[in-house]
């Protein structure tokens, strides 16, 4: 009877992954047409001084992608699927040269720009990189490249390496996603990080989370020893934000203080429009 009811649970379990399935095909298929007909864009939002909410310290440039009725898709309902395989490298590559065009064309900007690790060796990438490097020498030192911690513990040796080269070109690096992965301290103390930002899900709702407290006074801590600037993501209200605040953290970002939008305020005075 025990082996009939094991046979018995297959079906489910095959009707979920074919869901699974289908659904990871629709995705790609959705990301893939955006590559090819070009309907990408980066959609901007402000990272502010937790001391002065009104002055931005930097933008981070996020991925958008259109699906075919026009619809603004973020990159949460698609980057996980791509992350590893090609598309998700010509997505890299479609935000840095987007952000790259955006730094140029406005001297005042300072950006962060997301990426993969497993990006590091796409020789697309890194000519699109120094394309915009030499065209500007100012553009250096105005970009953040963030990789998330999960992605930067695939290759830690690589992505300290490749931090340390490009940090003599005046870039800066924030280690994105910080407490979602799982981030060995010996590689840790190896990696030369500029900015340690915060995952969201120990920001949102600190205010009221003794136990979140504890953890993020101590990530700060981490940053502090290492010479870290820190973000708070997803900040969602004012509680929170002066809970962050509080504890000292440098930086915060999320929709208590703006959307992210395909109309930053630097481009038009058009109605922005949220992404």
């Amino acid at each position: 009877m025990r082996l009939k009811n094991k046979h018995l649970d297959q079906g489910p379990r095959n009707a979920l992954a074919h869901a699974l399935g289908s659904r990871d095909a629709n995705t790609m298929d959705m990301v893939r047409r955006a590559i090819e007909h070009r309907e990408t864009m980066l959609a901007y939002q402000p990272v502010v001084q937790s001391a002065d909410p009104g002055q931005v310290a930097f933008y981070e440039g996020l991925i958008r992608v259109l699906d075919e009725t026009g619809r603004i898709i973020p990159a949460r309902d698609f980057i996980s699927t791509v992350e590893e395989t090609e598309y998700g490298r010509l997505l890299d590559c479609i935000a840095l040269e987007k952000g790259l065009n955006e730094l140029a064309a406005t001297p005042g900007l300072r950006l962060s720009i997301n990426m993969s690790a497993r990006s590091i060796g796409y020789k697309k990438w890194m000519r699109i990189l120094q394309r915009g490097l030499s065209n500007d020498p100012t553009v250096g030192e105005r970009l953040i490249l963030e990789i998330t911690e999960s992605s930067a513990m695939t290759i830690p040796e690589l992505v300290t390496s490749f931090m340390r080269d490009l940090q003599q070109q005046g870039i800066s690096f924030a280690m994105d996603d910080f407490g979602a992965g799982y981030t060995a301290l010996r590689h840790f103390k190896d990696f030369s990080f500029d900015i340690l930002k915060v995952d969201g899900q120990f920001v949102t709702g600190i205010a009221h989370d003794p136990d979140n407290q504890v953890l993020v006074t101590a990530m700060h801590a981490i940053a502090e020893q290492f010479d870290m600037f820190t973000v708070a993501e997803r900040v969602e209200t004012a509680e929170d934000a002066a809970c962050l605040e509080r504890i000292g953290i440098d930086c915060l970002q999320g929709y208590f203080f703006a959307a992210p939008t395909v109309r930053p305020p630097w481009r038009d005075h058009a109605p922005e429009k949220t992404a």
